[in-house]
Parts: structure tokens; sequence; C-alpha cells
């Protein structure tokens, strides 16, 4: 399965955007652009502000913003967009809904990791049973009613029994509650998408698909 394989911190210089991929790193001194905040590349050594870009850059940057932040590769991302496309309502809320009916994310989401990312990985080393049956398929959407829960066997690892004791900090969404007690979450509905803070704009990234 493709996957991406450089540094994190490198997506966000190039958007000049925190979009958080890191967890808790991204809000300490230690964010990559809060100590560097050019593109990546030797080209952008000596280079004080960031060169203007263009309408078309504009939209592809914001389509790329939520690619990274969702972690999903060009094809993947461009089926996200075909299914919100021929589903009723306006495209861009629909496709953030679809991406935020992922798996991974709704691990996230839930307080179970600190990143997506680490969410993907929780989800793919099969740590993770959605409405009572084991998934190791990240990107699975979600549907209300459903079930997110540990494995038995899970629960016995040191990052579990770390987790349990960092949950009582942890704040879920309007659309999903968490039994902090036994460490389950339940999909409550749908999620709406003004209920969901994003650092990108849906309309660009529709704009730029209808060109």
């Amino acid at each position: 399965m493709a996957r991406y394989i450089e540094a994190y911190c490198r997506l966000c210089r190039r958007t000049g955007t925190k979009l958080m991929l890191k967890g808790e790193r991204c809000f300490t001194a230690k964010c990559a652009l809060e100590r560097r905040n050019t593109p990546p590349g030797p080209h952008a050594a000596g280079r004080k502000r960031r060169p203007k870009v263009t309408e078309l850059g504009q939209q592809l940057m914001e389509k790329q913003k939520a690619k990274y932040t969702y972690g999903t590769l060009e094809r993947q991302f461009h089926r996200f967009f075909d299914e919100a496309s021929r589903m009723q309502g306006i495209t861009g809320d629909n496709l953030l809904v679809l991406l935020e009916r992922r798996l991974d994310n709704v691990v996230f989401r839930l307080g179970f990791a600190d990143s997506r990312s680490q969410a993907r990985q929780i989800v793919r080393h099969g740590h993770i049973k959605l409405s009572g049956r084991r998934t190791d398929v990240p990107s699975c959407l979600v549907k209300a009613g459903d079930v997110i829960e540990w494995r038995k066997e899970s629960t016995k690892s040191e990052y579990y029994k770390t987790l349990v004791e960092k949950i009582e900090d942890k704040d879920v969404p309007a659309w999903l509650a968490l039994e902090k007690e036994n460490m389950t979450g339940k999909v409550l509905s749908l999620p709406v998408s003004g209920e969901t803070k994003t650092n990108f704009n849906e309309k660009a990234i529709v704009e730029f698909y209808s060109r």
C-alpha cells in the first residue's frame, strides 16, 4: 500500500499552515513552522517571504492541505471528491463529511491518538474494533450507531494504560460520544460541516476540480 514516508513537518512548511500532523508537538516551540516558516528545499534558504501564487495555485494548495490533513494520497482523495459530487447537497460540505467519517479520523477525534497518522497506525495494527468486528482499514467510513472500541488483547499494552490516564482531558465533537470508563466511542450522528473546524477551503477544492 502506498503511503507518505517523508517528514510530516515538511508538509506544514510547504503549505505555510499548521496542519497539526504531529499532535502535541505542533503546540510547542519545536514546531517546524515556528522555527523556520519557509518552504522546504535549498531554493528557499535565502527567501524572506513566500512568492505570490495564482488563483489556480491557491486552489491547488487548498486541495493539498486537505490531503495532508487527512493523510490521503491523490487517487484516494479524488475518489472521495467523486463520491461527494454524486451526493445531494453542497459538494464541498459532502467532501468534508466523508473525510471526517474515516475510521482513522474518528479514532483521532475520540482522543485515542494524538494525531491522525498515529490513529492510522493504531487501526492498521488491528487494535480497534468497529461495531464488534476487528478492522485494519483506516479509510473505512463509519455510520451513525457504529461503536468504536479497543480489542481486549490491546488493552494490555503500555500505550493503552497510558492513554487511560490521559483520556480525561480529551474533548470530542458533538457527533461522537466517548465513554471514558470503558474507553468506548459511539457515532451519534453523521458529522455536519459547520461543526468541524478546518484549515483549508472546501469551496476552493471544488473549484480546482471543476476547472
